[in-house]
């Protein structure tokens, strides 16, 4: 394994034996609650190590708010946990000064956000209002009410469900809320054997409630140290930013991805490396991630929308797809990018560092 660090660091080769190791642990104990899902929870790791936030978006019943949990029980971080209502009002969520009459002065009260992993359940119940309490929380890891800003401790990830069947009632997540989503996943509908293990696993218990932490908040930050260690060839962010500028520039799409997109898209991909044993990025990492980074931020223009509107449904269970309760648009915005992807010059220059 090619040395990424200055010369005479002996600590990296012992980072990614570390890495690895910590990494099954977590993969392993996923699998024992999520069946037949090993890309979906490879997914949800990747985002935690990178430092994103996960939307998890599907119809109710196939696990979305299982994998949230069992994710934020794997590690050892402080968790949370808030349910996405329409009355559910900023402060609950950010937190409020409050007048201490004994000390006579106001008093700020944490909300549910100061912790390690937030899980928002339903996050497209809340009003706008509420949902924009989430921005600044997720972009900049901090908290400003009255004047005061409030840091919120590291590691910090998101992991947000929706529903995007029943809309009656519901509010879409703006655009600029659902960029800052590192990655979109759908869980999809289990195959049958893995419905039936289900069955199995939860006869007499819930596996979620023998879950135990594998890895610690210090193990959890070492880990993701790590990832950032990983080399990106400056012919591999070439390619990541013509992936980009082509979803910016093709006909069929309306609005393309921004700078940020890009950022996650290299971050994701310096992880995947990392799982995979290297600590070098390849472009098959940014292929692989193509879709579940860069889908949920693309609009397509209402040609393309109609051309595809006979489709049906995306493909149950796809990273970045429809999942089981998708429609053609996510199908179509899937297959514009794989046509990007697939029209975009791949690098040929090593992408070891040398």
């Amino acid at each position: 394994m090619t040395n990424v660090a200055q010369p005479g660091n002996a600590s990296v080769s012992d980072g990614f034996d570390e890495f690895g190791r910590l990494s099954s642990a977590i993969l392993d104990n996923l699998s024992r609650v999520i069946n037949g899902k090993p890309e979906i929870a490879a997914l949800s790791l990747v985002v935690l190590l990178a430092e994103g936030h996960l939307l998890v978006e599907d119809v109710p019943g196939v696990g979305k708010t299982t994998l949230a949990k069992a994710l934020a029980r794997s590690v050892g971080c402080t968790v949370s946990r808030i349910q996405f209502t329409p009355d559910l009002l900023p402060s609950d969520v950010t937190g409020v000064s409050i007048y201490n009459q004994h000390d006579r002065e106001f008093e700020f009260k944490p909300g549910a956000v100061f912790a390690n992993i937030v899980i928002a359940d339903e996050i497209n119940r809340a009003s706008p209002k509420t949902q924009s309490a989430l921005l600044e929380c997720m972009e900049e890891r901090q908290v400003s009410i009255d004047g005061q800003t409030y840091f919120l401790d590291a590691p910090f990830s998101v992991v947000a469900t929706q529903n995007p069947i029943e809309m009656e009632g519901t509010y879409a997540l703006p655009e600029a809320q659902r960029d800052r989503f590192m990655v979109r996943v759908s869980m999809g509908y289990p195959d049958a054997r893995a419905e039936l293990a289900m069955l199995h696993n939860r006869e007499v218990q819930s596996p979620l409630d023998q879950l135990e932490a594998v890895v610690s908040r210090e193990q959890l930050m070492r880990m993701i140290e790590t990832a950032r260690q990983v080399f990106v060839s400056p012919a591999v962010e070439q390619y990541a930013v013509n992936l980009a500028q082509a979803t910016r520039k093709d006909p069929d799409i309306r609005l393309g991805v921004s700078p940020r997109a890009t950022l996650h898209l290299v971050r994701a991909a310096k992880v995947t490396a990392a799982l995979d044993g290297r600590d070098f990025v390849l472009p098959d990492d940014i292929d692989a991630l193509v879709i579940p980074v860069l889908a949920h931020r693309v609009l397509l223009t209402r040609r393309s929308l109609a051309d595809n509107r006979t489709g049906g449904a995306g493909s149950a269970g796809g990273a970045g797809g429809a999942g089981a309760g998708g429609s053609s648009s996510y199908r179509a915005v899937d297959e514009v990018l794989r046509r990007i992807v697939a029209s975009t010059p791949v690098p040929l220059v090593a992408a070891r560092k040398v």
